[in-house]
């Protein structure tokens, strides 16, 4: 299977230097027509490349957490090319503190840029992609935030609350044919700089991430997927629900699950919940079989 993206109109965030150059790089290189999205000077010089390459792209320096220079580059981008089929959202900042030196603003500044920037670019193009009956979403979450990191408690809630907006915004584009995944990096950038060892440093460079993302936004992609990558190696990242325990309402008391906790957080047979909804349903019928 060859994935290609012929015809095909993506926009890049935050791609003027390393994972979303490589990103913007990539898919010009099969067939993408590219917005190349950045509010520094790489931007021009990425779209350039591309270019160069015979490939077709623009570069558009919008602001990502202002709503309506989002709108603007979606305006732009339509009436250059007339669709878009692909959104990258990769724009991203640093503000690391340890949690009890990070100020209010550090805090807000970086949710404003990955978070709300991603809801900007994603909300700005969902109509397009939900007339058109086609859109490839992914969000850059983080191991920052699926696991923790010192430090990054701005930066991992950010990058989390994108899974919560991929759950939803994959059900709600199902009818649609919009695809929504989340792809969690680790790479070699300049937002990284001096947290690997030289070693693995060149293990990890961004180019390595790439033809998973190229994947995530193809034609056949899944959708509801986190993929981990680094270093050439993809995995699944998945959040499931354990079978747990159901107590009679007599026996219900804090002890009670105290005592049985080991049960309740056994991973044999655990579930991937499809929606919220089936959760409540779970245990409501749990409950009723429960009284049998």
């Amino acid at each position: 299977m060859s994935i290609r993206f012929d015809g095909r109109v993506a926009i890049v965030t935050g791609a003027g230097n390393g994972l979303g150059r490589c990103h913007a790089l990539g898919l010009g290189e099969r067939g993408a027509r590219v917005v190349v999205n950045d509010m520094g000077p790489g931007a021009d010089a990425v779209a350039e490349e591309i270019r160069a390459a015979g490939g077709e792209a623009i570069a558009i320096h919008a602001d990502v957490s202002d709503f309506a220079a989002t709108q603007a580059m979606v305006a732009e981008t339509l009436a250059r090319w007339g669709r878009i089929d692909i959104l990258v959202n990769n724009a991203g900042i640093l503000r690391d503190r340890s949690f009890a030196k990070l100020e209010p603003a550090d805090f807000a500044k970086v949710l404003d840029v990955h978070l709300t920037g991603s809801f900007n670019c994603t909300k700005a193009a969902w109509e397009t992609m939900r007339s058109q009956a086609y859109g490839r979403i992914v969000f850059t979450s983080s191991g920052s935030g699926l696991f923790g990191n010192f430090g990054q408690a701005n930066y991992g809630a950010a990058k989390t609350g994108m899974v919560g907006l991929m759950n939803v915004l994959h059900i709600e584009g199902q009818k649609y044919g919009i695809r929504v995944n989340a792809l969690a990096p680790t790479a070699q950038t300049a937002m990284t700089n001096g947290l690997f060892s030289q070693e693995h440093a060149a293990l990890l460079g961004p180019e390595t991430i790439t033809p998973g993302l190229l994947y995530l936004v193809s034609e056949d992609a899944p959708s509801r997927v986190i993929m981990g990558a680094g270093g050439g190696c993809f995995t699944r990242i998945v959040i499931r629900e354990t079978q747990g325990v159901c107590f009679d309402p007599q026996a219900l008391t804090p002890e009670a699950v105290a005592d049985q906790w080991g049960a309740i957080a056994d991973e044999t047979g655990a579930l991937d919940i499809p929606d919220a909804f089936s959760q409540p349903v779970r245990f409501a019928t749990m409950a009723a079989a429960r009284t049998k």
